[in-house]
């Protein structure tokens, strides 16, 4: 199923995003696309992790929603999906919310955290994690109550703006003697305040694809 993968970026590429080993925290909206990304991609060695169950809200932008599984476990419905897709995918599924209390439970061996949750304590504790076992991360920012999707960009968490979330996380990784320079993917667009958080299936979408794209040409070799 990968021949065009490997026309394009080879063979030795190829293998070596299938041996890369994946966290991905939270397959909601931003999360959904992530995961089915990295699989279509190649990408074999995948730990998904979320405490939550599909609702019916869920079906305007999370790609593993639909009619029939309401109510259902998030990670196990993800899963199930994607084998649809690979057979050969290893997905370890953690059906609860990570938090600083059981984040040390975790295999400190992964090669990319992708935090794709919508927890501020939980950012800062995968961030405080991944640098203390020398892991690659990059995090999604707030892109909800937003319209925009070409705002969508790939930066640094110092580097945010129009952002109250990346806001409160910067300080609080500041606070925490960590450093500043964390992969983010966020939007610049103005959010419109109304008080409760919605969104369209866009901003979510690329930012899950500019994540995987940054693990990607992380991992691959020129060609």
């Amino acid at each position: 199923m990968f021949e065009k993968i490997i026309i394009l970026i080879g063979e030795d590429n190829l293998n070596r995003i299938k041996n890369t080993k994946i966290l991905l925290v939270g397959v909601g909206g931003v999360g959904g696309f992530v995961l089915e990304a990295l699989v279509r991609s190649g990408f074999e060695d995948i730990t998904i992790i979320d405490g939550d169950k599909v609702e019916l809200s869920n079906l305007n932008r999370q790609l593993i929603s639909n009619i029939k599984n309401i109510n259902h476990s998030k990670v196990e419905v993800a899963k199930a999906k994607m084998l649809d897709i690979n057979k050969k995918v290893n997905i370890k599924v953690i059906g609860e919310f990570l938090t600083k209390d059981n984040i040390n439970t975790l295999d400190n061996d992964f090669d990319f955290i992708l935090d794709a949750c919508d927890t501020l304590n939980t950012k800062l504790e995968l961030i405080r994690y991944a640098q203390n076992n020398n892991i690659n991360i990059i995090a999604s920012m707030g892109v909800g109550n937003r319209v925009d999707a070409t705002k969508i960009i790939r930066t640094t968490l110092d580097k945010t703006n129009n952002d109250p979330l990346a806001k409160k996380l910067r300080k609080l990784v500041r606070e925490n003697d960590l450093n500043i320079k964390v992969p983010v993917v966020c939007s610049t667009e103005i959010p419109n305040k109304n008080g409760e958080v919605n969104s369209l299936i866009t901003s979510p979408g690329i930012s899950g694809l500019l994540m995987v794209d940054y693990v990607i040409n992380k991992v691959i070799k020129p060609y």
